[in-house]
């Protein structure tokens, strides 16, 4: 996993959608990233939460992260769109 992916690399949970974050370190000792989430912070991905990476982009497995990681996804828009 690591070999392919980059520090600075965005974030999607799918392609074709906006990306929810950004890569900000590999932590191969944990087999894991530090992904900035947007509106929410820095959180710790597994690598079996990790479905994709290419062009630059990683995908996330959303089945294979935890529920603050999955709230925090579903607020990262929310400050884009008038209530």
């Amino acid at each position: 996993m690591a070999e392919s992916i980059e520090e600075g690399a965005l974030v999607f949970v799918a392609d074709g959608e906006d990306g929810v974050g950004s890569v900000r370190r590999l932590l191969p000792d944990e087999d894991a990233l530090l992904v900035y989430i947007e509106n929410a912070g820095d959180f710790v991905i597994p690598a079996r939460g990790v479905k994709a990476v290419h062009s630059g982009k990683v995908i996330l497995d959303l089945d294979h992260l935890s529920r603050p990681v999955l709230e925090a996804i579903g607020n990262a828009r929310r400050s884009e769109y008038p209530h």
